[in-house]
């Protein structure tokens, strides 16, 4: 298969689901219909619901839903061949992602812009929404610590065996580092003059692009600062936790705004080489290489793998998270929902297919470079499509590699505080009755529990502590749980739109097959570390794994139960 013939397939699949399917997803759920303010206007407090522009707004929510997944997840799933990792991507997309992530921001914006657990009480009981909060804030912390810890690893230095420090392996890290600080510092200014000083949005954006360029120019010729990933975790957990509790229109949105240029820029970078250098797919990518796989860690199979492994790049649980916890108390028009929400998604398939190009050509330069391999996600994804460009315009590796693993870097930074504060609101929201928002709670301790600097700092601690003391031990449940959080996420949009009347019969197909794929996945995972425990010499991360693994299996139980109650119209909302 010709890399160009897929990319430009996959692009018109992509744009008809966005034009046929989406249209008729706003027609059967009345998006646009109902007249008056979005939450950003009704409820705008200056910190969290701040009314954005549509494309500060995308760039936002693009940023946030992509972090390293559609990177990561095709390359995990390559192993099975390129055409069903394909398949998944563009079916996935349009029929269950992008559907999770619209009618996720659409029932937020209707639920005065709270979170999928305030829908579920609204729709289901408050019992549900306490398990499905519990679960999610606990996913959260874990995506804390691991994006805190792929950022740090990405900005340490690195030291030789005898501790001293390697100057030359170390410069990348400290460039990138350089570079997201600086962007940190032009981000909170374009803010200032937009929000603050009503600068143009066209000016300010030329303004910040080439801030942009400037800085990279500075970033890689001049990084003094060199600091071990251990030091970086701290001043990242700082970062977060003033990211977290600040207004949105300080840094998340002009910083995300801003970020979204790169990532528009690797998008361009990457489809650039693939029209012009379009690498066919060889034996060493083939489009199918069975149902069961040995990739040296044991046998792996195409279900349920495949459909956890692919998360971001065909539907991801996180997603609603991002939707209906930062995108719906930002969202300027209701109307804005469908190309924010539904687009983004789709996008970001883009940018799945386009990792698979990269794979494609990564998979045959190992092989004729074995010396020089390509290893890693960043080295595949980034090395991949700059050794594509290079071959093209020779001499631009160095810089174009540079410049995608800033961009896989920015994708982390910009998932990670997102991530701190939607913790922080999953906190607070465990915490209030049913209709009852932050600004209602006077009782003592209720009241502590729902103040956003306790919940902020909280959740960075835990973050933190956990991403230095072994995430990776647990992190095998976190491809089954990312998409528990999506079956549970369609099945509340699906029960509240079946309550007010409207047709919810597209959620059912996808709801039902995430929620086997999790269960399976879950089941699969319990058994293998049951089996370690078995062999016997195990640490803790086996036996945690087993727990947690069967807890979320009985989670998932119980809210479909609850779940199915309520859709057959059964469920009293007492409990």
């Amino acid at each position: 298969m010709n890399s160009l013939v897929l990319l430009i397939v996959s692009i018109a699949v992509l744009v008809c689901g966005y034009i046929f399917y989406g249209g008729w997803l706003c027609r059967q759920w009345g998006v646009g219909e109902q007249k008056g303010e979005t939450p950003a206007h009704s409820m705008e407090d200056g910190v969290d619901y701040v009314p954005a522009k549509a494309p500060v707004l995308m760039g936002h929510h693009f940023s946030s839903i992509a972090g390293a997944g559609p990177i990561t997840g095709p390359i995990g799933a390559a192993m099975f061949g390129w055409l069903p990792v394909t398949l998944w991507i563009l079916i996935g997309g349009i029929f269950f992602g992008g559907v999770h992530d619209f009618g996720a921001l659409f029932a937020s914006i209707r639920h005065k812009g709270q979170s999928i657990g305030e829908v579920i009480s609204a729709n289901m009981s408050r019992r549900a929404k306490r398990l499905f909060i519990i679960f999610s804030y606990l996913t959260l912390i874990l995506v804390v610590a691991a994006f805190a810890s792929i950022v740090a690893s990405t900005f340490g230095a690195v030291y030789d065996e005898s501790g001293a420090l390697d100057m030359a392996k170390s410069a990348t890290p400290a460039s990138v580092a350089m570079i997201s600080v600086l962007f940190i510092l032009i981000a909170i200014v374009f803010g200032f003059l937009v929000y603050r000083r009503n600068a143009s949005m066209g000016v300010a954006s030329v303004i910040g692009v080439l801030a942009i360029v400037l800085i990279m120019a500075v970033g890689m010729n001049w990084h003094p600062i060199y600091l071990s990933s251990n030091t970086w975790m701290w001043i990242v957990g700082i970062y977060i936790a003033v990211a977290s509790v600040t207004p949105v229109w300080i840094l998340l949105q002009p910083r995300d705004y801003l970020s979204s240029f790169l990532l528009y820029a690797m998008l361009a970078v990457a489809i650039f080489g693939v029209i012009f250098a379009h690498p066919t797919f060889d034996a060493t990518f083939p489009a199918f290489s069975g149902f069961a796989v040995d990739n040296g860690n044991g046998i792996q199979y195409l279900f349920p793998v495949l459909f956890t492994t692919v998360a971001c790049g065909a539907i991801s649980g996180f997603h609603s998270l991002v939707s209906s916890g930062t995108t719906s108390k930002q969202l300027d028009k209701e109307t804005d929902a469908r190309p924010i929400a539904y687009g983004g998604m789709l996008l970001e398939c883009v940018l799945a297919v386009l990792t698979l190009c990269a794979v494609g050509y990564a998979y045959k330069w190992n092989a004729a470079n074995p010396d020089n391999a390509l290893a890693g996600a960043t080295a595949i994804f980034g090395g991949g499509i700059a050794h594509m460009i290079d071959d093209v315009i020779p001499g631009s590796y160095n810089i174009l590699n540079s410049l995608l693993v800033l961009t896989y870097s920015a994708f982390c930074l910009t998932s990670l505080d997102t991530a701190t504060r939607l913790a922080r609101f999953m906190f607070q929201e465990f915490w209030l009755e049913p209709g009852q928002t932050v600004k209602d709670v006077d009782d003592g301790f209720k009241k502590l529990m729902v103040n956003p600097y306790f919940a902020t700092a909280l959740t960075v601690v835990l973050g933190i502590l956990l991403g230095m003391t072994g995430y990776g031990k647990i992190w095998g449940l976190f491809g089954a749980a990312n998409q528990l959080l999506a079956g549970i996420g369609l099945l509340a949009v699906a029960t509240w739109l079946g309550n007010i009347g409207r047709n919810n019969k597209m959620f059912l197909a996808p709801m039902a097959f995430m929620i086997v794929v999790t269960i399976c996945s879950l089941a699969l995972t319990v058994k293998n570390q049951i089996g370690l425990i078995s062999a016997g010499g195990a640490d803790w991360g086996p036996y945690a794994q087993v727990i947690l693994g069967l807890l979320l299996i009985v989670l998932a139980v119980v809210l479909v139960i609850e779940g199915i109650q309520t859709l057959a119209g059964k469920n009293t909302k007492t409990a």
